[in-house]
């Protein structure tokens, strides 16, 4: 028996982020014109009202000043409406003194989940999965995060993913498994002979082998 799926576009790491325009919380935004020249944090969640999206979202809230600090911006989507994550934002302010002051995109025709590959038929069609999307300040899609329905986020792990980008942007260098900031990272490996002579003569690095040399910043 043929299965009746639909498939939306999923947008790659690499690619540029799909622009759009779409109205928010916080009123109208375009997606490439948004936030200028800093990073962006795009993420679904499947409805308001709902439990784990509350404290995800609330996560996100609680923990907006360690993105600004990264100079990065929030924006959140659902498929509800304006009025109800008006709603939303107030009941839990209200009962827990958490303001969501980030745009959540109002996407009630499903526009955006579907440009970006939220809605997963098999899981469900009228709810995005909670997927979370890094956008660099050139609006190229740098890592992305799926969840399914059932299952909340890692608020550390996304600041974590978002630090090390940026720090491997500005210097050139990899980050090995499980790295904060503050810990080595992996250096580049040589792409020539002298480059891997250089390299074994090298003092500054901690030199495991000629490919895997890892150094303090």
């Amino acid at each position: 028996m043929e299965e009746n799926v639909k498939a939306y576009a999923m947008p790659r790491i690499g690619d540029i982020a799909p622009n759009f325009s779409a109205m928010t919380t916080v009123g109208k935004i375009n997606l490439h014109n948004h936030a200028q020249g800093k990073w962006i944090i795009l993420f679904s969640h499947p409805a308001d009202f709902t439990p784990v999206c509350t404290t995800e979202m609330s996560g996100f809230a609680q923990r907006k000043p360690e993105f600004d600090a990264l100079d990065t911006e929030l924006i959140g989507l659902s498929i509800d409406s304006v009025h109800a994550h008006l709603g939303w934002v107030n009941n839990v302010k209200k009962n827990t003194g958490v303001y969501f002051d980030f745009p959540i995109i109002a996407d009630i025709d499903m526009k955006v989940s579907k440009l970006y590959g939220m809605l997963q038929p098999n899981e469900s069609e009228t709810a995005a999965v909670r997927a979370v999307f890094f956008i660099d300040p050139a609006r190229k899609i740098r890592l992305i995060m799926y969840y399914p329905l059932n299952v909340g986020r890692n608020m550390d792990e996304i600041l974590r993913a978002l630090t090390a980008l940026q720090t491997s942007d500005k210097h050139g260098v990899a980050m090995p498994l499980d790295w904060r900031p503050g810990e080595k990272v992996i250096v580049p490996p040589p792409k020539t002979l002298k480059e891997m002579d250089d390299r074994l003569a090298d003092t500054e690095c901690e030199l495991i082998d000629f490919y895997l040399a890892k150094k303090t910043l």
